[in-house]
């Protein structure tokens, strides 16, 4: 009997709000050989609780009518990759009741824990009874091709993500552990940006990271809300394979 390993084959990225400045917040969809679908991250709450530091206006997009555009619904998503829980990054996940949320089990733990108003703005999205969760502990491979990397800094337990794409090559999705390009080099990197938790972590996070990209032969790096590289990317409906 022959057997074919699953393997990425497609990533999406999702354009879930975009500030005044041109900043964006995405999400990211990874299509697999077998048929999964993986979403990461599901955006800003649609009901206008969130503002962006600054109170720059802020458009937002559904991550729902984002996913229609290449024709899926919450219902065909198989995994959502939980990086974090920050409002910009969780605020829809109760619209995927039917899947398997995965996040990493020390940053579930300190939110549930915790009174700040950086994850209870959006505690109800990512606290429903009804969702799924699946704890992992470190770097773990999720799926073939698909690969979660542990990143604490930003926040305890934050998950930046690896993709293995037959054409484009291997995928950074840095999530915020480097939201601006000069994040990702511990060289440039400032060791305060007043959203770090714990800025030294954030440092060796993004060394690991900064040493991932040049080991694992990654092709292209996307910078968590990188104003000035979002423009030259593509966006869903388009896709890097």
């Amino acid at each position: 009997m022959n057997t074919t390993s699953s393997t990425a084959t497609r990533l999406y990225l999702l354009q879930l709000a975009l500030g005044g400045e041109g900043t964006p917040v995405p999400g990211y969809l990874i299509q697999t050989s077998d048929g999964k679908n993986i979403l990461v991250d599901t955006g800003v709450p649609l009901d206008g609780s969130f503002t962006p530091n600054g109170g720059h206006e802020m458009q937002v997009f559904s991550v729902v009518e984002q996913l229609a555009t290449i024709g899926l619904t919450p219902q065909d998503i198989d995994i959502l990759v939980c990086t974090h829980f920050d409002p910009d990054h969780a605020g829809n996940h109760d619209a995927f009741l039917s899947s398997e949320l995965v996040v990493q089990r020390a940053h579930y733990d300190f939110a549930r824990a915790s009174a700040s108003p950086r994850f209870q703005l959006t505690r109800a999205h990512w606290d429903h009874p009804a969702l799924r969760y699946r704890f992992v502990e470190g770097d773990t491979e999720l799926v073939p091709g698909v690969e979660l990397i542990e990143s604490s800094g930003h926040v305890p337990g934050h998950q930046a993500v690896l993709v293995h794409l037959p054409e484009t090559g291997t995928v950074l999705l840095a999530i915020d552990a480097a939201a601006m390009a000069d994040d990702l080099d511990p060289a440039t990197r400032a060791f305060e940006n007043g959203v770090d938790l714990d800025p030294a972590q954030a440092l060796e996070s993004a060394r690991k990271l900064f040493k991932l990209a040049q080991t694992a032969g990654v092709t292209l790096t996307v910078f968590g809300h990188d104003e000035q590289q979002w423009p030259t990317l593509k966006k869903a409906p388009a896709y890097y394979a």
